[in-house]
């Protein structure tokens, strides 16, 4: 086995210097400290989170009736106000409060239906400290506006939210349809 020597160290593991062996210690407790920081388990789920669980189920509420009345009031109460909120969609990305209001409050839920009934079902909700997501199967009844035909959609949605000094407000959505059946 060759060994690479370098001014006091050698490439076979043995370090001749003192100067070396102390540099070569800091190094492994900077290494030590940076993966105890960087590699340890993500956070566990708020405890007592019951509380915080229920108010974003009262948030969900009033998405539901949001969407159902095309109410930017109302959404602006559950929504935040910032430019980074964002929705996806299967028609389309918004960027910012104010394009989620004018395209998707206005532009498609008020303007493309006459009627809307948003139900949303098997609500689960995770919650970490001041960040929160929440996961659930949506129906979506509509009765289009051009000719009264009437729309059902199914699908599934996560809402991110954060916790601001006005309580939960949602800074991201994405949505699809529920994945096609397999073909027998």
């Amino acid at each position: 086995m060759s060994t690479v020597q370098h001014e006091d160290l050698s490439w076979d593991g043995a370090v001749h210097s003192g100067a070396n062996q102390k540099h070569l210690r800091t190094l492994i407790a900077i290494l030590v400290i940076f993966l105890a920081l960087f590699s340890s388990k993500p956070a566990s789920p708020q405890a007592g989170s019951e509380a915080e669980s229920e108010k974003i189920g009262t948030v969900i509420k009033k998405y539901e009736k949001s969407i159902a009345d095309a109410d930017t009031t109302l959404a602006s109460q559950i929504w935040s106000q910032t430019t980074d909120v964002s929705f996806i969609h299967p028609r389309g990305h918004e960027h910012g409060w104010e394009e989620i209001k004018r395209n998707v409050y206005e532009k498609l839920m008020r303007d493309v239906f006459s009627e809307r009934k948003l139900s949303c079902s098997d609500i689960s909700i995770h919650i970490y400290k001041d960040a929160a997501w929440a996961e659930f199967n949506w129906v979506f009844v509509a009765k289009l506006r051009s000719d009264g035909s009437p729309v059902r959609t199914e699908g599934r949605e996560t809402q991110v939210y954060q916790k601001t000094d006005r309580g939960w407000r949602l800074v991201h959505v994405h949505y699809s349809g529920m994945p096609a059946a397999p073909k027998s």
